[in-house]
């Protein structure tokens, strides 16, 4: 094995290779749990929807409260878009999905299983947009986010989002995919603070 390649679970050296993807998939979370960030395969849906059962409707009624609408939706999401997972203790912990695929503005969602919130998950999937979707030549990031959901938009300007646009139940916010963030969130683990 190379000398710049990742082993095991300590990537905290890892100066990637030609062959990484835009962000390294390994992730160790807040607890010290390793935490693999992967494209959703449609043989997870199972695993998928496990996840959706332990989210809580937001009033901008994402995800759908009914099952049956909650698969519904999460089959045009993995159809319309791109997709990751976040996998921990063997099940998928969060998602995201940007659509359209084919928009250079695509907007995204993201959600992590309450049970592994304040781990810093979501923000390491939210970079993981940021890297595939400037890898896949996207423009801008765009998002809507519900006013109460005040540590997601402190997550999400923390980032770079800024609001575009507000109304009574939600804000939009937009992140154009420039440099030096894209830089930025692309490095390996070894040139990361």
């Amino acid at each position: 094995m190379a000398s710049n390649a990742c082993r095991g679970w300590d990537n905290s050296n890892c100066e990637g290779t030609k062959h990484c993807p835009p962000r390294c998939p390994r992730y160790i979370d807040k607890t010290g749990t390793p935490v693999l960030i992967r494209p959703y395969e449609d043989d997870s849906l199972e695993s998928l929807l496990a996840m959706y059962d332990a989210v809580e409707t937001s009033t901008m009624a994402l995800p759908p409260s009914d099952p049956d609408a909650r698969e519904t939706w999460l089959r045009q999401l993995t159809a319309d878009g791109w997709n990751l997972v976040a996998i921990c203790d063997d099940r998928i912990v969060g998602h995201v999905a940007v659509a359209p695929a084919s928009a250079s503005e695509p907007e995204f969602v993201i959600f992590v299983h309450p049970d592994y919130q304040n781990r810093g998950i979501g923000t390491e999937l939210l970079e993981h947009v940021v890297a595939h979707a400037a890898d896949r030549n996207h423009e801008e990031l765009h998002l809507n986010v519900a006013r109460e959901r005040k540590q997601a938009i402190t997550v999400y300007e923390k980032v770079g989002f800024d609001v575009t646009s507000t109304n009574v139940m939600d804000l939009e916010m937009a992140l154009p995919l420039e440099e030096p963030l894209v830089t930025l969130v692309q490095r390996p683990p070894a040139d990361r603070d």
